[in-house]
């Protein structure tokens, strides 16, 4: 599809939509294995499939303005939308470039390989510099033991060895879970929706 701009245009509109209704519908915890705080959610299958179909910028635009849409209705002061933007945007661009240049299976491959690994390794960056930080000063005035006690899930944890506890425990195999999850089904439906899009650029492209 690299002709048709008005067609990329919808195309890009109704992936921002779909991530947005994932984003607010499609999401849940998993309580007993990882902190409630923490959900499975598919907001950035579109922006990637977007990406792979479109191109970097295509599905950097779709994370942007799902962000932007999600931005109003923000509980965390703003921050778990900036953390879900630097995700997406780091994750997107890599796959989508990496597959931009070899768009073969094997290619694919690597491109969402990658794009696991700068997904792990960005959530776990933030977390550790400043998320955690964020949420204790600003939820619970600084107090560390609130933020523990809604961890009780992790063993062992405790208000001395709470963040190696959480990154060791929660961030990384979260993150590789829910990365690996999206990654896994871009690889199933791919093909799909880009023998769909290129479909409607020949029936467009006709009129």
């Amino acid at each position: 599809m690299k002709k048709n701009r008005v067609l990329q245009l919808a195309v890009i509109a109704n992936l921002t939509a779909l991530s947005v209704l994932f984003y607010f519908i499609l999401k849940f915890p998993l309580p007993f294995i990882f902190p409630s705080f923490l959900d499975i959610q598919f907001s950035n299958l579109p922006a990637i499939l977007g990406g792979f179909a479109l191109g970097p910028i295509a599905g950097s635009t779709i994370v942007i303005a799902r962000t932007l849409i999600k931005l109003p209705f923000s509980s965390t002061a703003f921050v778990g939308e900036f953390i879900d933007l630097i995700i997406g945007l780091s994750t997107v661009l890599v796959s989508s470039i990496i597959y931009l240049k070899n768009r073969t299976r094997k290619g694919a491959i690597i491109a969402m390989i990658a794009g696991i690994f700068t997904w792990v390794f960005v959530a776990v960056l933030t977390n550790y510099l400043f998320v955690l930080d964020f949420y204790i000063e600003f939820y619970f005035n600084g107090e560390v033991a609130p933020l523990v006690g809604m961890m009780s899930v992790i063993p062992g944890i405790t208000v001395d060895n709470y963040m190696e506890k959480f990154i060791l425990y929660a961030a990384i195999p979260f993150n590789l879970l829910l990365a690996t999850l999206v990654y896994g089904i871009t690889f199933i439906i791919y093909k799909r929706i880009s023998k769909l899009l290129d479909e409607l650029e020949d029936r467009f492209s006709q009129k």
